[in-house]
């Protein structure tokens, strides 16, 4: 038996996610072949249970890294941003026009909340934090009124991930995104401090 080197392991597991992701968004979850996965990206079925131990496994290893990539798209708008109040509402914008683009809504907004039940509680407790430090600071400068920050952004990334949902599983799209974001401003309006 020949031994692999890291770098042909990690190699092998890229390939794998990278071929996921083509063919799950392309056929879906329940559509989505592992023989012709593994078989288009030039592996062994035995690779794919080697390294995510099944399907399942896999949907949640493609998951986690679109969420890692959503998370660093969110982060920076919300760096780039002329203050934090607009990051926060840019940040808020975006993440409700991703539900529109077909990767993210087919495995993350539609086969993983079928498959998984949706983000995995870590993944979730990070969008909440990073809000909830958002928020905090926001709140600091008066800007946002006094709540408790991990509350309110509990809050605010409940309600954005289920109108997310929403956007996605509809036929007409872009005009549940365009009610989606009318709604956003209504909701990120009432954070605001009365002065």
């Amino acid at each position: 038996m020949v031994r692999r080197t890291r770098a042909e392991m990690e190699e092998t597991r890229a390939a794998l996610l990278a071929m996921a992701r083509q063919v799950i968004s392309e056929q879906g979850y329940a559509n989505a072949s592992m023989d012709d996965l593994t078989a288009r990206a030039g592996l062994t079925r035995g690779a794919l249970y080697h390294h995510f131990g099944d399907k399942q496994g896999l949907l949640a290893a493609v998951v986690a890294q679109i969420d890692a990539e959503m998370d660093a798209r969110l982060q920076a708008i919300s760096d780039a941003a002329s203050d934090p109040w607009e990051g926060l509402r840019q940040r808020c914008q975006a993440y409700l026009r991703m539900a529109r683009e077909p990767q993210i809504q087919r495995i993350v907004l539609r086969d993983a909340r079928a498959v998984l039940g949706g983000a995995s509680p870590e993944a979730q407790q990070h969008c909440v934090a990073s809000l909830q430090q958002l928020l905090a600071g926001l709140i600091q400068q008066q800007v946002v009124a006094e709540a408790d920050p991990w509350a309110l952004a509990a809050m605010v990334h409940g309600s954005l991930t289920e109108a997310a949902f929403w956007v996605a599983q509809g036929e007409e799209g872009d005009a549940r995104l365009d009610q989606a974001l009318a709604a956003l401003e209504l909701l990120l309006r009432g954070l605001l401090a009365r002065v």
